[in-house]
């Protein structure tokens, strides 16, 4: 008697560009709702790093218009005043790393706005698993402006220093009136 052993073998149907697309639809969907949300400036930037959307706080907090951001590659904003090379060599190892940032600081003199104090964070969003290639990846880029934080700690770390400044002047003129003190009450005590 001859067994012989059969293979099963699972065929699943290849998903069309349909599936893809509406898989990105929502994927899209759900991740300009998070941004929308959020209260600090964000970016949403493409493979390229070209701006696909940005939040309404991007908007008012840089003082820029949609027309001016999206479709333009992130370095090139504003007269190129997001042209910096620490940030653009993150940017770019986000992208083939599959990395994040957190916690550059930027600081820069912006011509609308004035000199501001950033915190940037990065994120790569990709698709997973089947399909992924269909699902190009992203980058969100946020912002927490901290410009106010850090001109508070200046002003703390200056009144700081002022304070030290007249305590240590304060106590050498006290140091010198003991002295004086000192050497009174020993002419004082030689005499008697």
């Amino acid at each position: 008697m001859k067994t012989t052993k059969t293979k099963t073998v699972e065929v699943f149907p290849q998903p069309s560009d349909d599936f893809f697309t509406r898989i990105w639809d929502e994927s899209w969907t759900y991740i300009k709702t998070v941004v929308d949300v959020v209260h600090e400036p964000v970016l949403i930037l493409d493979k390229d790093l070209r701006v696909m959307v940005a939040n309404l706080p991007f908007y008012k907090t840089f003082q820029v218009e949609p027309k001016d951001t999206e479709g333009r590659v992130v370095y090139e904003l504003g007269n190129r005043q997001w042209d910096i090379p620490p940030l653009q060599k993150l940017l770019e190892d986000i992208l083939p790393q599959n990395t994040f940032f957190k916690g550059f600081e930027v600081s820069h003199d912006f011509p609308q706005i004035g000199k501001k104090v950033m915190i940037l964070n990065a994120r790569r969003i990709y698709g997973k698993g089947f399909g992924s290639e269909a699902l190009f990846p992203i980058i969100l880029l946020a912002m927490e402006d901290i410009t106010e934080m850090v001109g508070v700690a200046e002003m703390l770390a200056r009144h700081s220093n002022q304070f030290e400044a007249k305590l240590s002047e304060r106590t050498a003129k006290l140091e010198t009136h003991i002295k004086k003190l000192e050497q009174e009450i020993n002419k004082l005590q030689e005499n008697s």
